[in-house]
């Protein structure tokens, strides 16, 4: 009988922080700067420079901290975590090993419920047993098709971003861009508690979506503001020691991230199948041919000689000062998404996608309030809106419209200035380049055409260019009036009263056929 296998996965997912400047010097933190623009003697290391602490820094991974869950180290410090490579011009990283800012906290992911897990050999389904992980990594109810679970975060410490190295293939040489070195970093680091790829990719979508509230970072991963290593190992089902664990690294999409973690969950069951050994390692993604390969073998803690650092002292975290940023947290997505069903009266699906985003959910409360027409504002952003992000390969974020000028744009509907048929032009407008929709519905001529005489006038020039239609009416298909209507709203393009072009076409048919 074949044996059945769990995936076992814990993440060290680390978040560039939205501070102007590093972690431990004056040097901006923007994105896209030239090469080595971006430096000074502290961030490249140059002897007898001296760090000194961003206190933003404390304040945005404070306010993670909490919205985690998790507990505050009242006095932690920095460590030195000492290591040679060319991206990192001290050779060594200031981290926080011993004393770390936040610990032992948790997040609440939902998943489908319950089916075959992909943590689980093709040879069995997942069982409740997850022994070995922490009691945080529980199923613990299932609502409406989904099922929640807990994820342990172990702990989240500060920390210096590295450098950046080019390699070219061309030449045969690696270049470095120190930009990047000292830009601020929290590590979250979870206990292995996630058992698929889909309860991690719930995990990073609920993380990211939390710190984008809490305006700490904007987490994009294709800007590497946002990366996860992944640790997967995998066991026997009802064994309770944890197997070898492998990292993967170079993982810059969730899609990557599910693949990665699917392919390398077979190649460890494949490899324990054939009676070999799983070395404990660093591997590297490539996506583009969907395999991996050893980078190193994984380093222990000691390796990196850690010490504390001689440069920074213990820093003390007050009461007044957690309480002063728990004060100022924002209301975040879980909130908002309660209070939209209850407040704006909108269906949990429209709550759900709106909040999904803070750029996007922040628009629709600002709409909101000038036009007082929630529902409305929640249709055009849902429908016209995620159309557009679609077609344009856009995130909600990189919305750039206002919300004054959506307002304006749902006030012509409502007075009737212009149709809905205009209004989704002028909407893409909007969309593209926050244009003032009255300026632009007069500069266009797009207001509704009411005039009844001139109305009149159009549909008696469709009817005679329709004789066919107008006898198939005569004739009792009821359907050629409706092809009459849509005719000359075509002839007015799309600027026609429906209402009025309808009960136009009606009385003249009738006028017709007597």
């Amino acid at each position: 009988m074949s044996k059945r296998y769990e995936t076992v996965i814990g993440l060290e997912v680390h978040v560039e922080l939205a501070t102007k400047t590093k972690i431990f010097c004056s040097c901006s933190t923007q994105f896209g700067g030239a090469p080595n623009t971006h430096t000074c003697p502290v961030c490249t290391g140059m002897p007898g420079s001296l760090p000194v602490l961003n206190k933003q820094v404390v304040e945005h991974s404070l306010a993670v901290g909490l919205a985690l869950n998790c507990q505050v180290n009242r006095r932690c410090r920095f460590d030195r975590k000492n290591y040679f490579y060319p991206d990192n011009p001290q050779n060594y990283q200031i981290s926080q090993l011993y004393l770390p800012l936040c610990r032992d906290g948790f997040v609440e992911i939902e998943t489908e419920a319950p089916g075959a897990e992909a943590g689980v050999s093709d040879s069995g389904k997942a069982s409740d047993a997850e022994a070995g992980a922490s009691d945080s990594g529980k199923s613990f109810g299932a609502e409406n098709g989904k099922r929640r679970k807990r994820i342990g975060i172990h702990e989240i410490h500060m920390e210096e971003d590295a450098g950046k190295l080019i390699h070219e293939e061309a030449s045969g040489c690696s270049l470095v861009d120190y930009n990047r070195s000292g830009v601020p970093l929290i590590e979250i680091v979870s206990e292995p508690d996630m058992r698929s790829a889909e309860e991690v990719i719930a995990y990073l979508e609920k993380l990211r979506m939390t710190i984008q509230y809490l305006g700490a970072s904007d987490c994009k991963l294709q800007e590497g503001s946002m990366r996860a290593d992944v640790n997967l190992s995998v066991r026997e089902m009802g064994a309770k020691e944890l197997g070898t664990r492998t990292e993967m690294k170079n993982l810059n999409s969730f899609k990557a991230i599910a693949r990665a973690i699917e392919s390398e969950r077979k190649r460890q069951i494949g490899l324990l199948e054939s009676g070999k050994p799983v070395v404990q390692e660093t591997r590297r993604w490539d996506d583009g041919s969907g395999i991996s390969y050893p980078m190193r073998s994984k380093e222990d803690a000691r390796d990196y000689r850690y010490f504390p650092d001689p440069d920074l002292p213990p820093l003390e975290i007050s009461d007044d000062w957690i309480a002063r940023i728990r004060e100022n947290q924002p209301e975040l997505q879980e909130a908002k998404l309660e209070r939209y069903q209850t407040e704006y009266g909108l269906p949990a699906y429209d709550a759900r996608i709106l909040t999904d985003s803070r750029h996007l959910a922040h628009i629709f409360e600002e709409t909101a309030a000038l036009c007082q027409k929630p529902k409305e504002v929640s249709n055009w952003l849902m429908v016209e809106g995620m159309r557009l992000l679609k077609e344009q390969e856009m995130e909600a974020e990189d919305i750039r419209f206002s919300a004054e000028n959506l307002a304006r744009l749902i006030e012509l509907v409502e007075k009737k200035t212009i149709n809905r048929t205009v209004a989704k032009q002028v909407f893409e407008a909007v969309f593209k380049d926050d244009i003032d929709p009255e300026a632009y519905v007069k500069d266009h001529g797009l207001s509704v055409v009411d005039d009844e005489s001139t109305l009149r006038s159009a549909v008696k020039a469709v009817m005679d260019a329709n004789p066919q239609s107008v006898q198939d009416y005569r004739n009792g298909k009821e359907k050629a009036a409706g092809f009459l209507v849509g005719q000359t709203m075509r002839a007015m393009k799309g600027k026609a009263a429906p209402g009025l072009v309808n009960k136009l076409v009606m009385e003249l048919l009738k006028e017709i056929v007597g």
